[in-house]
């Protein structure tokens, strides 16, 4: 037995210091996702976050029974987050800074759990500084979120093993459910889930790779500091113990000594039977986990149903998955190529040095990313920030790598990554486009608009059913300011939708008016109404003039006057 395990001074001290294995990670994250937050102006996905999020809870409802019901729990999180803290972009994105801060103190605690308490400090440092976290952090989705309940989900996984009372399945099961709740996709994990269980039930702890991590606190026996060694050599016995078969007898560990050392059966009959006991308790381990995924299966059930429906309309930008996009999988979930290089090449060193201990978090990488390019082949559902949830993992694997060395060189290859990273955390900070050379500046169409708009203008917006959301951006921006839009029949409210219908006789809805403001997507330097479709361009074209254009990154704006 370890000092940290023992009820003296020095484990009640390493159980003290356990805070300093996720309180470093934690606090780092959170400081280097505030930096900036609210610099880059909401990009097209957060403005349809606003747009849901802002609207009653009868209008999200309903606006979830038309398109995005997989991302409605989310904004029904988000309805009540901005009446408390309103719509700016840093009070939009400061949930999903938490998160990613609650996210990397998990992956510290889980990689303790796993690899011990080094393994666990550095992998909860090296996601901090990835520039994905930064990104999904300062972002108004659920990704910062769901990579938070993937990680809790897995960390109460190990504890309700370890220990597998109904107390934690339940708290299991609940996390697993919210976990499908904040995104569909994020329910792969429990692939990797299953197969821990699963050979945890058959074979035992070890041969899951739960057993023979280091001990609790983190301290050798003397209670000096956290351990570099000991899980190797406890990972190496337990991967021992699961090379046994399962029915074979090993006199020092399966077969309990009586009060004079003999061992056999009566041995175990003054024990009460206890080995037995946990032989016949294995089988119900995968039992009790199927049931633990019942209020997973109730919640989310309806919500896959509901999703898969409008998958054609909510989906139909994505493309099915190539080969090629596995291999730029690491530079997109770490918003980095290189960065996504090296996080890559210290996960496959952690988790040879790991061995049994690595298919946890290994599985958690590879199950949900084989899955959805399996899935994606056939029907398009490949997106890369999909996967973010599974970057927690494969820092847990690359922490236990940089344990092997002493610590100064493991945190210098911690700080190397964020350098690598400093020109993506850059950009990301101006603008949350993708890719980011082709930016949209809502916020400076909407200036221009403020400052020369007068009583009785409108606006007209083309294309008004794209995935830019045009007319989102200038009211955001724009607010009560904003000019009528004089083309509009329903609004997003009125339609339960994320785009607004238009009047078919635009003539009409255009008379008496003498200004029109133009906002068209991309950048014109020529007369914006030749790119203007439909009775829509005909109109505008017939009736109004170009007075003045002021193109802006993505977007023009051209004042229209009779």
């Amino acid at each position: 037995m370890t000092a940290a395990s023992e009820p003296g001074p020095a484990g009640a001290t390493g159980a003290r210091r356990g805070w300093l294995v996720w309180a470093p990670p934690a606090l780092l994250t959170l400081a280097v996702t505030l930096t900036g937050i609210g610099h880059a102006q909401p990009w097209r996905d957060e403005l349809a976050t606003w747009s849901a999020a802002a609207r009653p809870v009868s209008d999200l409802v309903r606006l979830a029974g038309t398109i995005d019901a997989a991302t409605g729990p989310y904004y029904l999180l988000l309805h009540g987050w901005i009446a408390l803290a309103g719509a700016s972009p840093t009070a939009l994105r400061l949930p999903s800074a938490l998160a990613v801060a609650g996210a990397a103190a998990l992956t510290a605690r889980l990689g303790e759990r796993l690899a011990g308490p080094r393994a666990g400090l550095l992998a909860g440092l090296l996601l901090a500084v990835l520039p994905s976290t930064s990104r999904y952090g300062q972002e108004a989705r659920p990704y910062a979120l769901t990579a938070l309940l993937a990680v809790a989900a897995t960390l109460l996984l190990v504890g309700a093993l370890s220990r597998p009372t109904w107390r934690r399945w339940t708290g299991y099961g609940l996390v697993v459910a919210a976990l499908g709740l904040s995104h569909l996709i994020a329910l792969s994990l429990l692939a990797a889930h299953a197969l821990v269980v699963l050979l945890a039930a058959i074979r035992g702890p070890a041969a899951a790779g739960l057993t023979g991590t280091a001990n609790p606190a983190g301290t050798e026996a003397g209670g000096d500091g956290p351990s570099r060694d000991r899980p190797v050599r406890a990972g190496r016995a337990a991967a021992a113990d699961a090379d046994r078969p399962a029915n074979a007898s090993r006199v020092d560990a399966r077969e309990p000594r009586g009060p004079s050392g003999r061992t056999g059966p009566g041995a175990a009959a003054g024990r009460g039977g206890a080995g037995r006991s946990r032989r016949w308790a294995r089988p119900r381990l995968f039992r009790r986990w199927l049931v633990a995924l019942l209020p997973a299966v109730l919640l989310v059930t309806p919500l896959v149903l509901l999703a898969g429906s409008q998958r054609s309309r909510q989906l139909d930008w994505v493309d099915l998955a190539r080969p090629t996009d596995l291999t730029g999988l690491p530079g997109g979930v770490a918003q980095s190529g290189v960065v996504g290089g090296l996080l890559v090449g210290l996960a496959a060193l952690g988790a040879g040095r790991l061995g049994r201990r690595a298919l946890l978090p290994g599985a958690a990488v590879l199950l949900p990313v084989l899955l959805l390019f399996a899935a994606g082949t056939a029907v398009p559902l490949w997106v890369a920030r999909y996967l973010f949830f599974t970057v927690p993992f494969a820092c847990l694997l690359a922490g236990a790598a940089l344990a092997g060395v002493r610590l100064v060189p493991a945190l210098a290859v911690v700080a190397l990554a964020g350098a690598l990273g400093l020109p993506d955390q850059a950009a990301l900070r101006r603008t949350h486009e993708w890719p980011r050379t082709a930016p949209v500046d809502y916020r400076g169409a909407a200036q221009v608009i403020a400052a020369h708009e007068r009583p009785g203008d409108a606006i007209v917006y083309s294309p008004r059913d794209s995935w830019l959301f045009l007319d989102l951006g200038m009211a955001y921006h724009l607010g009560s300011r904003q000019p009528r839009d004089a083309l509009v029949v329903r609004d997003q409210r009125q339609r339960a939708d994320l785009w607004a219908s238009e009047c078919a006789r635009p003539a009409q809805c255009l008379a008496g008016v003498d200004r029109v403001w133009l906002v068209v997507s991309g950048r014109h330097t020529t007369d914006p109404l030749a790119t203007v479709p439909g009775p829509k361009g005909t109109t505008l074209r017939d009736n109004f003039t170009v007075q003045q254009l002021w193109p802006r990154p993505g977007l023009t704006i051209a004042l229209l006057t009779r």
